[in-house]
């Protein structure tokens, strides 16, 4: 039986090796996903748009939320701060949600010994990447139009944004493995992300959090990364760089754990599907 290796450096350079591949099948995920429409790839512009409309509406003009001072500029501020936390969001989940299911849908590549399963969740991962930037590019020109140029912070941004994508690789590695095993394992994760949206303090500040929970918050991975984000977009502020490395060693070792866990156990996915 082939042995599949599962040490770190195996996980950066299975996807180096396979960088054509990787390449061209996040691309055709992103074009099949609109094709047939009418407007194709306009609607990964609309689609963010949209989103942040509705929800500037709700929490912004319905519930009369606001993340600073009351002003001529709080409805911009608010939709923009809440713009930037669905960003780290989306990417999140649009990847986790899917990665149950990768190696599922993807049965026919199972028995294929030459195709690299292992490279799935980066396929996701880049796909997902490309609505993120959309999203980014459609936040800093509003910014822009608004505001004026945005804070040189933005630059550490691919620090900030890099050891996510390692955190969510690990995740991805793990959840399509046990997606294979355990079929109820799509349906939980579809639960825990609707609620993670309400407690990773997107539409909210984290000092609006009830005191005696503040500490449950920081125990979700994904506040850190949000208000780090939103620091270095809106408010100017460069990250922690204590915090930063403590979250680079800790990604990395969520990533590789999840990759050794998928390689352990890919040898039985044929057996189950």
């Amino acid at each position: 039986m082939r042995h599949f290796s599962a040490t770190p450096l195996e996980m950066i350079a299975s996807v180096w090796r396979h960088r054509a591949l990787v390449h061209a099948s996040a691309k055709r995920e992103v074009l099949g996903r609109y094709r047939g429409s009418v407007l194709g790839l306009l609607w990964s512009f609309f689609n963010p748009l949209l989103m942040l409309a509705v929800f500037t509406f709700v929490f912004s003009g319905v519930f009369k939320s606001r993340w600073g001072s009351e002003g001529s500029d709080s409805t911009a501020e608010f939709a923009l701060v809440l713009f930037a936390g669905l960003i780290v969001f989306n990417l999140f989940a649009e990847c986790i949600n899917r990665a149950p299911t990768l190696i599922l849908s993807n049965a026919n590549y199972v028995k294929k010994v030459v195709f690299p399963l292992e490279i799935l969740p980066f396929v996701g991962l880049l796909a997902a990447s490309y609505h993120a930037a959309i999203s980014l590019l459609i936040w800093l020109i509003a910014y822009l139009l608004l505001f004026g140029a945005p804070h040189l912070t933005v630059l550490y941004l691919p620090l900030i944004l890099m050891p996510f994508a390692l955190f969510i690789m690990g995740l991805s590695w793990g959840l399509a493995s046990l997606g294979v095993f355990l079929r109820d394992v799509s349906q939980l994760v579809g639960v825990l992300t609707s609620m993670l949206m309400f407690l990773s303090a997107i539409f909210y500040p984290v000092s609006s959090f009830p005191a005696e929970y503040a500490d449950m918050l920081f125990m979700n991975p994904l506040v850190p990364v949000i208000e780090m984000t939103r620091n270095a977009l809106y408010w100017g502020e460069a990250p922690d760089l204590n915090m930063l490395a403590i979250y680079w060693l800790t990604t990395l070792i969520i990533a590789w754990l999840g990759f050794a866990w998928f390689q352990k156990t890919r040898k039985g996915f044929a057996d189950v599907l």
